[in-house]
């Protein structure tokens, strides 16, 4: 298999930036795909701005940001990622969205190209099914934010050629990141076992266990965990977290991955998280305080 030399990029939105971010600064001329201008230019300011605070922070020199971002190239052209040794997907947690576009990669690029996908809840054979190179085809599930996360999950279907898995487990530690072997089961290791408990943790506001701050300073103070789980669920998006548990609970039918009543309604009212200003608190105001949910 052929060493893996440039990186593609499909989406430049959180998760995207964060692994474009990445890859360049690893070494890697890497071409960054989005649908529109807009978003290339969102993605790209958030890529400037990240590299900036690890300057200011003096992480990073001057000279090693400005040779980041010169390997990124950013397009809203598919057909630019044709060259690329690796194209990792970071787009919408939508299957039929994700494989129209491997379809169309799966023409364009060379047979030895790998294809990668961020997913954090999907099946990865749902998605090698719909090319004719399923064997090099893997998860690579990145964590955000993914400059600063160290874990990558790599995640090999039953068609997953073991020289493809072997491949991209190398090229995550090139990417200076911590992988993991996982096998091709929705959620796989991490949201496996951290989605139960986010879910957990709402159906006990709902039951009236605890408040929002009670129950984040317990599980901080009783559990050593960095943040609680509501401000969990507002930093990774409660919308996010609603399709991550309806497509869990679609694959394993288990009341556990099933998303609570206040969590549908929290999405329905735009409750997304810090995103969008309000979640379980309101970032509104200094320090962000709970907000109401009618409880």
């Amino acid at each position: 298999m052929s060493e893996i030399t440039t990186v593609g990029v499909l989406g430049c939105g959180l998760m995207g930036s964060g692994i474009a971010q990445t890859a360049a600064a690893a070494g890697f001329p890497t071409v960054v795909r989005e649908v529109s201008d807009a978003l290339l230019a969102r993605g790209k300011g958030a890529i400037t701005s990240s590299l900036n605070k690890l300057v200011e922070k003096g992480k990073l020199d001057a000279a090693a940001r400005d040779a980041t971002l010169g390997r990124l190239r950013f397009t809203t052209r598919v057909a630019d990622l044709e060259e690329a040794d690796i194209i990792i997907e970071a787009v919408t947690e939508d299957l039929e969205l994700k494989n129209t576009l491997w379809k169309e990669l799966d023409r364009l690029c060379r047979p030895t190209t790998v294809f990668a996908s961020n997913t954090s809840s999907l099946t990865i054979a749902a998605m090698a099914a719909a090319t004719k190179r399923p064997d090099k085809f893997v998860g690579l599930h990145f964590f955000n934010p993914v400059p600063l996360m160290k874990l990558v999950e790599v995640v090999r279907t039953v068609t997953t050629a073991p020289e493809t898995f072997e491949h991209a487990f190398a090229f995550a530690r090139k990417l200076g990141k911590e992988p993991i072997a996982a096998k091709d089961n929705s959620g796989f290791v991490v949201n496996l076992l951290l989605v139960p408990y986010l879910l957990d943790a709402i159906r006990a506001l709902e039951r009236g266990v605890a408040s929002v701050p009670d129950i984040d300073k317990a599980m901080q103070l009783g559990c050593g965990y960095p943040m609680g789980p509501f401000v969990l669920l507002d930093f990774v998006g409660n919308d996010t977290t609603y399709k991550i548990a309806e497509i869990m609970f679609d694959e394993y039918r288990e009341q556990r991955y099933a998303p609570p009543p206040l969590l549908k309604r929290m999405v329905l009212a735009g409750y997304y998280g810090k995103k969008s200003g309000r979640g379980f608190y309101d970032y509104g105001v200094t320090p962000p305080t709970p907000c109401n949910l009618g409880l």
